[in-house]
């Protein structure tokens, strides 16, 4: 299937599903991701739903799809793109294609914790680099600050140091800060849609993967792979993203509060997540026997320091690093 025809699809039924509540509000947002109904980011979109509702009366109507239904991100980013009434959660790392500053949000270890990268995504740098989004490709981020955790690799054998991961074929994003990355942890990045990562571990399409812990738990991978280690490459965090089309419509009030609503309820997913990472783990190794393995990262953080100077990341980096020193 073409990717115009996939668009127009996705976009179809996005409205075919609206519902009943959509009759009654003025506007309606289709609100896609990949997750499952149990993490905690979803947990959030519930309460971003909610907030949307109470800052509008009621007049701008949010609809939740869990595992990909109206398309994968990138279907829905393009979607949004053509004016489509939908909005996905996604990383930096995809949308460095229109907007290359926020490829940096995606870089590897990039901040320590939620609270610096929380400062980066709330800053005038980052407003900057959100309008410059919505001037270039028509996406309008409506808030970054949903945290889902540090990813960490899945494998089916032990995992120290870069030397391991040679020859092994890893599932990633494929966003050229993510290629690169696992690329020079020693991998061979494999890009591949998330609902796809179960079968191919378990039929050998791929030897690994990496991922949060909420969303490796939601997917099953601890089902099809035996080990868990914390090398925390990429510290996710996704936004919201709409279409500039659709949201240009809108009246004032109502931009705002969407704005208002999806920041807050990012605030509580993310608290959400940071509550739950270690309840995952434990869960995991509970029900499979999942090993999970904590190791040194520093071979790790040295094997993947020239990705800021290969993909012309350091300025960015150094940007990114006076904000939170400020």
């Amino acid at each position: 299937m073409n990717k115009l025809l996939k668009v127009a699809l996705g976009s179809a039924l996005a409205i075919a599903v609206s519902g009943g509540a959509a009759l009654s509000a003025s506007y309606q947002l289709n609100m896609s991701t990949a997750l499952t109904t149990d993490d905690p980011t979803y947990i959030g979109l519930e309460r971003f739903q909610e907030l949307v509702a109470e800052k509008t009366d009621g007049e701008v109507n949010v609809r939740i799809f869990p595992g990909s239904q109206l398309g994968t991100d990138e279907d829905v980013l393009e979607q949004a793109r053509a004016g489509a009434n939908v909005a996905v959660i996604v990383d930096g790392g995809r949308l460095s294609e229109f907007a290359p500053e926020l490829a940096i949000l995606s870089a590897p270890y990039i901040v320590d914790n939620f609270s610096q990268m929380r400062q980066v995504v709330t800053s005038d740098l980052f407003e900057t680099w959100s309008e410059k989004l919505a001037n270039s490709s028509g996406h309008r981020i409506l808030s970054f600050n949903w945290y889902q955790g540090q990813r960490h690799l899945i494998t089916n054998k032990p995992i120290e140091t870069p030397e391991d991961l040679q020859g092994v074929r890893l599932r990633t994003i494929g966003a050229p800060v993510f290629m690169e990355t696992i690329r020079q942890m020693g991998a061979t990045p494999t890009p591949m849609g998330w609902t796809e990562v179960y079968p191919g571990l378990q039929q050998g399409v791929i030897d690994a993967a990496e991922g949060q812990s909420p969303a490796v738990y939601g997917a099953k991978l601890h089902e099809v792979a035996s080990y868990y280690t914390k090398t925390g490459q990429f510290f996710l965090i996704t936004g919201l993203v709409t279409g500039d089309a659709w949201f240009q419509q809108l009246p004032d009030e109502y931009q705002t509060a969407i704005r208002d609503a999806a920041l807050e309820a990012g605030d509580y997913a993310s608290q959400l997540t940071e509550e739950s990472l270690l309840v995952y783990e434990k869960k995991m190794h509970e029900e499979s026997g999942m090993n999970i393995v904590d190791i040194d990262v520093t071979p790790f953080k040295e094997a993947t320091e020239s990705v800021y100077k290969d993909l012309g990341l350091t300025e960015l980096r150094d940007q990114v690093r006076a904000v939170i020193q400020d």
